[in-house]
């Protein structure tokens, strides 16, 4: 496994862009028949990727890097299937997800495994925090997760959130998570921009053309910062640090967040003017 420790703001003004990719961007992520995780210090997420292309994997790591006896002794985790058709299995229970479903596993679950569910493989992206009590395993749909439409052709941002685990939908300690699809035409997300003191964030951006980049721009408001990044790659955003992109054609962005609550509101907008 991965490791990413915490940066401080004042550090991270003297950044250059190499320094800049090896702390906060995941590069290489997703990879066939291949469990690949990255422990962030941040919130102490695990971010990781299964691709079962010809075998199934299971959701095991060295245990020494969390201190338990299995994955989700203390852990709890949520999945998103970004690829074909897969099946996640849960101390034996199967759990058949398509396309941009979510299943949320619980604090407890000893043995979890994914596979596909056809000739083409899944594409399994998981996100995993601390927990405290157990909430039930549970299966969202697209549909499951109240799609909101928002923005405008006009501002460039027109986009539907599907948010999957959240105070009113999938219940879970403290993680949430969801995906925003960005309509054709359409570029920009989350500006303007906002810290949230009290969570930080994780990005994974895809659906995006094999040519096409987006800049995800980072950083304290008055002190910002980019990274260029193409489909598939995540990047961690500290509670301190915007989080805003826009990309060279539309995308899809899965979001997960942590931290001392779960309103998804709770932000701090920054005027556009304050931004340097």
């Amino acid at each position: 496994m991965e490791n990413r420790y915490v940066s401080h703001p004042n550090d991270v003004k003297t950044f250059d862009t190499a320094r800049l990719r090896e702390e906060f961007l995941i590069e290489s992520l997703f990879a066939p028949d291949e469990l690949v995780t990255v422990y962030s210090h941040v919130d102490r997420y695990i971010v990781g990727s299964a691709v079962p292309a010809s075998r199934e994997i299971k959701l095991e790591v060295n245990l020494k890097d969390i201190g338990t006896d299995f994955f989700l002794e203390r852990r709890e985790i949520g999945i998103i299937n970004i690829g074909a058709a897969g099946i996640v299995t849960a101390d034996g229970e199967k759990y058949e997800i398509g396309a941009f479903e979510c299943l949320y596993v619980s604090l407890g679950t000893k043995e979890v495994s994914f596979a596909s569910g056809g000739s083409e493989p899944a594409k399994f992206y998981f996100v995993s925090t601390p927990a405290h009590k157990a909430y039930p395993t549970t299966k969202a749909t697209k549909e499951d997760a109240t799609p909101s439409h928002l923005g405008d052709i006009k501002t460039s941002n027109e986009r539907t959130i599907y948010k999957y685990i959240h105070q009113g939908g999938i219940q879970s300690c403290q993680l949430v998570m969801g995906i925003t699809e960005l309509a054709p035409g359409n570029m920009w997300n989350t500006m303007p921009s906002h810290t949230h003191n009290r969570r930080s964030e994780v990005y994974l951006y895809f659906n995006l053309p094999e040519d096409a980049v987006v800049f995800h721009f980072m950083g304290e408001p008055q002190e910002t910062k980019h990274l260029v990044m193409r489909d598939g790659q995540v990047a961690i955003s500290p509670s301190w640090s915007i989080h805003s992109g826009v990309g060279t054609s539309n995308y899809t962005f899965c979001w997960a967040m942590a931290g001392e609550n779960q309103t998804f509101d709770d932000m701090d907008a920054v005027a556009m003017k304050d931004l340097k």
